[in-house]
Parts: structure tokens; sequence; C-alpha cells
């Protein structure tokens, strides 16, 4: 059954500002909303959060806050974490909010895709609000890359980022590094060689392109090393994998044996690399 794409429905769930409160909207008490459990963003930037607050303490909220109804009378935040955020800030005794109709799966759908409408995610978090969707959900990488309007091989580059070392995470995640910088990484082979490309970046402040430039070098040298030992039939074949896997491949060709490595960046990543293998 094909999932339904909410790229074009997030409207329909949040509906444009309503002009008066009998438009569906509802007054109720913050402290009765509970956050988002499927929110990708984990990182809420104090200043813009400052600034939110002092438009709410000036002008009230604009634009009603959508949440489902639980059963206990609670309510849960489909989107406007900030905006809920910034009133409790305020002890406000009511925020208006819109009630809307929302399964776990639209709830993590429409989080990601409305951080994503605003640029609010860093790499990382949008990497892992991806990898929620195909593990909690079970979405391929295709249907990953139609719920949010990307190409697969967007979406399989993101995914890549959750194999990086830890320390590259947290400059992503600092914003030290960019998307471009993490991909720039990514095309160097070796932890070591990963984390000494980006201290450089970092302490460089290196643009994209130089950090690019800076890759090509770092495997040019490893590849000539590991090429001299490689025929070119051995080569033409390990290129042919690659294409066929969609994912690095390595052939390791001896004179009695030989051994083929594949890459894979998550266990829905390996389940696709498997599927390739059973057709």
């Amino acid at each position: 059954m094909e999932r339904k794409v909410l790229g074009k429905g997030l409207g329909a769930l949040i509906s444009p500002e309503p002009k008066e409160l009998d438009s569906g909207v509802q007054l109720v008490d913050p402290q009765k909303i509970k956050p988002n459990r499927y929110q990708p963003r984990l990182n809420f930037k104090e200043d813009k959060l400052q600034e939110l607050v002092a438009s709410i303490q000036e002008k009230g909220v604009v634009a009603p806050v959508a949440v489902r109804k639980n059963d206990d009378g609670s309510y849960e935040l489909i989107a406007g974490e900030r905006r809920l955020r910034a009133v409790n800030i305020l002890k406000h005794k009511t925020i208006p909010v819109l009630v809307k109709e929302a399964s776990d799966q639209e709830m993590l759908e429409i989080s990601i895709i409305e951080n994503i409408q605003r640029e609010d995610l860093n790499p990382v978090e949008e990497a892992q609000a991806y990898e929620n969707l195909m593990r909690d959900f079970h979405f391929t990488q295709e249907q990953v890359a139609k719920s949010v309007g990307k190409s697969r091989a967007t979406i399989a580059n993101m995914l890549r980022l959750l194999g990086l070392p830890k320390e590259i995470k947290e400059g992503l995640f600092k914003e030290q590094l960019t998307f471009g910088h993490a991909k720039a990484i990514l095309s160097v082979q070796g932890v070591s060689a990963q984390i000494a490309l980006c201290e450089k970046i970092i302490q460089k402040g290196l643009s994209v392109r130089e950090a690019e430039s800076l890759a090509v070098t770092s495997s040019k040298a490893k590849a000539k090393h590991s090429n001299a030992i490689k025929d070119q039939h051995v080569l033409k074949l390990e290129e042919e994998l690659r294409n066929v896997l969609g994912t690095k491949v390595s052939l390791f060709h001896g004179k009695k044996k030989g051994r083929i490595q594949i890459e894979y960046y998550s266990l829905n990543d390996l389940e696709r690399i498997l599927d390739v293998f059973r057709k």
C-alpha cells in the first residue's frame, strides 16, 4: 500500500492562522500540552527563542500551535514547540491551539517537514529523523525521500552522517561544519583521516570547496597506493559493484583468495543492499 505523502498535506493539518477564535481555535492551558515525542530538533537556539518571547509578549501568539488530544484529557504537541516554550517562559495561562487527528507516523513526518521547511534542523538531527522513520515505521529510503520531497540520493547521503565519528557529529551539531563539509569528510577513508580533516576545517575555517580539495588530495594519495596493487580488471569490477549496490565497495584480490568489502550506513541501508542480492 502506498504511503500518504504529507509534504502537500501539511497545510491541511496546520491551517492558516485564523481571524477569529470560533474558527476552530481553542484556548488551552499550556501545562496540559506534552512535547512532541517525535520532535527531531534537539538544539533550540536561545537567542531565537528569546526573540520569539519578546514578540509574543508584545503581540501575543499570532498563529496557534497544532495538537492532538489524548484519552486522559491532556494534549500532545504536533507542531509549534518554540511557541509553546515561549508561552511557558512567559507563564501565560492559555495558548491558542488547533486540535487535529494525527497518527504517530504522521506526527513524525509533520515534525520533520515543518523543521526542514524552516531550515531548523542541523544535518545530524535531520539524518536521525530519517532513520527514525525507517526504523519505527519501516520506510524505505525511497519512501522517506517522497515524504519530504528530496531525492533518494540525498536521503542516503544524510543517513551516512550517522556513521561518522562522534567528534565530527558534534561539529555538525554545533554548526561548526555544514552538510557540504560532512560530504567532503565522508569521501576520505579511515576514522583518523576523517577526524584530522574535520579538525583542519574547524581550526582554519575552511570553505566547503577548500575541504573538498583537501579530501581529494588525501583520497588520491591513498588511491594511488591502493591501485598500485590492483589491476584494471579488478578496478572495473569494483566500480560495477558500486553502481549495482549503490554504496562504497572495495575488492581485495590476492593470488589464492580475495575479499569484498561492502559499506552500509544503517540497518535499513543493509536491508536495502540485501534486497538487491535477493532480487
